[in-house]
């Protein structure tokens, strides 16, 4: 199903966020340090951390859609949902104050810690700096259930107030990851190298299916994107994103305008999602994790962040080793940020 992308996403309102398409680069250095295990494979990496808003990563493509919806309804407070280190938390803050919006915060306790480090250094020492208003939440508290009851408070004191879900993995979200497709083809056009795989992390599934999205909307294959669970089980974040890509394709055809459009039928087998680095449990530091971190930093000086792009990274990695992918192929791994989480993760390393 191949339609006018660039068209498509004309039609939704669009606060701009970024500085323009995020550079792309060949990993020689780790090419170099891997050796005879590279098994000759190209790797790549998309730099979504190089941004300059916020201090990167690739929310900021989806709060790019997210914020035109609030803008254009009106809004002057977003509220939105995460975990104490969440980098949507974050550069929703970042955004947020870009646009001129207020911005609160409610977060929750799901990863099992309750060191000074995760608490109050990296992104939780940013969402203050950034001038978010944070409400940091006991543990087992709902944090959805708790940002409704805030967003109700809000508006009965006069606020117009737009919620953005966890991760910011709405279809009007993925939107932003749909036109990341776009520009990946297009830079892949540019220089002359095909990626036979584009590789990602999956937390909220949000940037796994707008790639898929954009790549069917560009007449290419879902499998041509592949990512590693790092969040919820296999099972769960599959489902998520088998659907979450649908609906995010019924919205690129539908417009912005239509009252629901009907999910596009896809098959299980075009959305890919691996489990094995997920490890115990999601922000729960793995072996593999950490020697794909320093690798990738002793190798090129460039930073993966410990909860999700780390994992990701290091599952590419074992496949490389592994010899999944072919001779001279040329992978893509979209690193999508979070390096501040780094500093709270002092104790891993």
């Amino acid at each position: 199903m191949a339609i006018d992308l660039a068209a498509a996403l004309q039609r939704f309102p669009r606060y701009a966020l970024l500085d323009g398409p995020t550079p792309i680069q060949r990993l020689a250095g780790l090419e170099a340090a891997l050796g005879a295990a590279a098994n000759g494979v190209r790797l790549y990496v998309k730099r979504d951390d190089h941004m300059s808003l916020g201090g990167g990563g690739n929310k900021l493509r989806k709060l790019e859609f997210l914020l035109g919806e609030a803008r254009g309804m009106g809004a002057d407070t977003v509220v939105t949902v995460g975990g104490l280190q969440s980098n949507h938390a974050r550069l929703t803050a970042a955004a947020a104050a870009r646009a001129g919006l207020a911005c609160e915060l409610v977060l929750g306790r799901v990863v099992p810690r309750s060191d000074v480090d995760y608490e109050e250094n990296g992104n939780m020492l940013l969402n203050r700096l950034l001038g978010a208003v944070v409400h940091d939440l006991p543990a087992g508290a709902d944090a959805m259930a708790a940002a409704l009851e805030r967003v109700r408070t809000l508006e009965l004191a006069g606020r117009r107030v737009y919620l953005a879900p966890l991760g910011g993995s709405t279809p009007t979200g993925a939107l932003g990851y749909a036109a990341c497709a776009l520009e990946i083809l297009a830079q892949s056009r540019e220089s002359g190298v095909e990626f036979t795989l584009v590789v990602v992390a999956n937390g909220s599934a949000g940037t796994h299916a707008g790639l898929a999205a954009g790549m069917i909307a560009a007449g290419k294959p879902a499998t041509t994107v592949q990512s590693f669970t790092t969040l919820a089980e296999q099972a769960v974040a599959h489902a998520k994103t088998l659907d979450l890509t649908a609906a995010t394709l019924a919205l690129l055809q539908a417009g912005p305008d239509a009252e629901q459009a009907a999910p596009e039928a896809l098959a299980p087998a075009d959305i890919v999602v691996d489990g094995s680095q997920r490890g115990p449990g999601y922000g729960v530091p793995t072996p593999a994790m950490v020697e794909a971190v320093e690798l990738l930093a002793r190798s090129e000086g460039l930073l993966l962040d410990p909860v999700y792009s780390g994992k990701a990274f290091a599952g590419l990695l074992a496949d490389v080793r592994a010899g999944h992918h072919a001779p001279d192929s040329a992978v893509l791994f979209v690193m999508t940020g979070g390096a501040p989480g780094l500093y709270a993760y002092k104790s891993a390393f």
